[in-house]
């Protein structure tokens, strides 16, 4: 199988074995503006869909509370059973504020949180983290679905298997945005392993470092550009609808489509994920030309963003974040 993406494996030198602290994968995400009860039998069927195109890659569950069990048969049961929401309340503020459900929730900002993935750090997970039930919700507070699939996986079954499975899952959520592309995916502390692989996240721009607190804020703003780029309704009129994005993208192989039945576009930026390389000059002209289009629904990057990049400037936190419009 040929290479055609960059490896980007960091292994834990303190470790007997080679345990990897981070890896290059797919990284497949939406937004979704919704409580868990508007949410759960979508996200059911997201857990069909990547299933069925994985096969049985998903191996091991972890729950809000940190601890892991196998995917079993019990232990599907027990995540499919999460899906379902609670009958006894609708909002954190009907909840006594000692009870458990109302410490868990405030401690997570979460209703309902989970992460399934598979051997050994192998580039296979998806994770399902919803948003606090308050009557007053957190301006810009969401609901996250994400999946990642191994680099080899993208080799092996060609970008049109990841974009079908991207644009199948992205078909039964009522997602804000979302996006698909090469990003990095971290086995530990963030703020250890990034000062590690600066030199890669210099080099490739394409290559994202996703998040830890997106659903507290992104709300109707749009996180980056990406190979993919998943724009709901809202965001979609915000920028002149379908036919002013095609009328502004230029770029041989950037389209427009329309996606589900609830309005919403994606954008595709060519036939497959790019990682570009400065070293020689590939800085992406398809991204930069969307990230212009975007820049009024970008998320903006705030200073507080760099608390998590420790061993960065707040500068060099800054030119990443606006690597395709500087």
């Amino acid at each position: 199988m040929t290479e055609a993406y960059p490896r980007i494996r960091l292994v834990d030198s303190d470790a007997e074995d080679t345990r990897l602290l981070a890896r290059d994968v797919v990284r497949i995400v939406f937004y979704l503006p919704h409580d868990h009860v508007e949410l759960g039998a979508g996200v059911e069927q997201t857990l069909t869909l990547y299933r069925h195109a994985v096969g049985d890659m998903l191996t091991r569950a972890w729950d809000s509370d940190g601890e892991s069990f196998p995917l079993t048969e019990a232990g599907w049961g027990e995540v499919q059973a999460s899906l379902r929401p609670s009958a006894s309340f609708r909002f954190i503020e009907e909840l006594a504020e000692d009870s458990d459900s109302f410490q868990r929730m405030t401690r997570l900002q979460a209703e309902c949180s989970w992460t399934l993935t598979g051997d050994d750090f192998d580039g296979y997970s998806l994770r399902y983290l919803a948003r606090l039930p308050s009557k007053t919700p957190l301006e810009g507070s969401v609901s996250v679905l994400s999946a990642t699939l191994p680099t080899e996986y993208l080799e092996l079954h060609g970008p049109g298997r990841v974009r079908e499975l991207a644009m199948s899952l992205a078909s039964v959520l009522p997602l804000a945005s979302g996006h698909a592309g090469l990003a990095l995916e971290l086995a530990g502390v963030r703020r250890k392993i990034l000062p590690l692989v600066r030199e890669e996240l210099r080099r490739y721009p394409g290559v994202d470092v996703p998040r830890v607190d997106a659903h507290l804020s992104v709300g109707a703003r749009v996180e980056g550009v990406h190979w993919l780029n998943f724009l709901g309704t809202s965001l979609l009129q915000s920028v002149g609808g379908s036919e002013a994005l095609r009328g502004r993208l230029q770029s041989s192989g950037s389209t427009v489509q329309e996606v589900g039945a609830l309005g919403a576009a994606v954008v595709t930026l060519g036939p497959g994920p790019e990682a570009g390389d400065l070293s020689n000059g590939g800085d992406l002209p398809a991204y930069r030309e969307l990230a212009r289009v975007l820049e009024p629904v970008l998320e903006p990057f705030m200073p507080g963003y760099a608390l998590a990049w420790r061993g960065f400037s707040e500068d060099e936190v800054h030119d990443w974040w606006r690597r395709f419009l500087d």
